[in-house]
């Protein structure tokens, strides 16, 4: 691994090759906030992609890109003389520092569930008294993932299942959590049956809005993460689903001509490989 030097001269050459590139490159010098924000989301995907496959080649690679966004905006807000990369490192430096008062300052934390819980009174705090604790969820992310998010703020602040006036610190409290979320499960289930039943769409829809909300508490009281849970699943299914492609293709056949007990047999072959 390298050192702080090295990783200093590092960071000053990507700063000095972007510079060259803004002023020498037809299409780095014609680029915006707006031009690049398409771009941007994009690169932060296929981050998420390589991180879900622990592909560390290309995670060091999409790091990197997505690095050149964070320091691309930062050079075009130095040009219209807003902030430069200076002034994003040391205001996340501030933030962090305020943040981890426990490590910074006098307070205690003795876990992670602490730090949560005064990293958001502290954001509460810092927004002043027009920021909302859901505020921060920003509007824009999937619906999974927003979610996941929505909770884990609610439960930051005590508003979660358990045992009344207790945030969830010890064993006890966690094993009631458990319990109650699945009661909840189980009844959205039964709720969204019958709405499946009456055949009334629109309530349906909501009902089965209401079971995945419950389904990703759940998920989150055992600590899974349900957009890396789905995603996982998104992936092994893509994997079984092409080996069964292929195989039948091996055999001179389409996927249309098969019975379904033929490409069963497949999918139980890849299952059987590990795929």
């Amino acid at each position: 691994m390298h050192t702080i030097e090295e990783k200093k001269a590092a960071f000053e050459r990507l700063l000095t090759v972007l510079d060259t590139l803004r002023e020498k490159c037809p299409w780095d010098r014609k680029q915006t906030n707006q031009s690049l924000r398409p771009n941007t989301i994009e690169e932060v995907y296929e981050l998420c992609d390589a991180l879900i496959r622990e592909n560390n080649a290309e995670i060091r690679k999409e790091c990197g890109d997505v690095l050149l966004h964070v320091c691309f905006y930062a050079k075009i807000g130095e040009e219209k003389g807003e902030f430069d990369i200076a002034d994003v490192c040391n205001s996340l430096c501030d933030k962090l520092i305020y943040r981890h008062p426990h490590v910074y300052g006098e307070a205690v934390a003795n876990d992670a569930g602490q730090v949560c819980e005064n990293w958001e009174k502290l954001k509460l705090k810092e927004k002043g008294s027009s920021h909302t604790t859901l505020g921060g969820v920003p509007q824009a992310l999937p619906a999974l993932i927003k979610a996941y998010r929505i909770q884990d703020k609610a439960s930051n602040i005590g508003f979660d299942w358990g045992v009344p006036g207790d945030k969830g610190k010890d064993e006890h409290n966690r094993q009631v959590q458990r319990e109650q979320v699945w009661d909840k499960v189980k009844e959205e289930i039964a709720e969204f049956q019958a709405e499946v039943e009456n055949m009334d769409k629109t309530k349906a829809t909501a009902e089965f809005g209401d079971l995945i909300f419950a389904l990703v508490n759940a998920a989150r009281l055992y600590h899974i993460n349900p957009d890396t849970a789905l995603e996982q699943t998104n992936q092994k299914f893509t994997r079984r689903f092409n080996y069964v492609e292929q195989q039948a293709k091996a055999q001179g056949r389409e996927l249309p001509d098969m019975t379904l007990g033929e490409m069963d047999r497949l999918w139980n072959e890849a299952k059987a490989k590990g795929l």
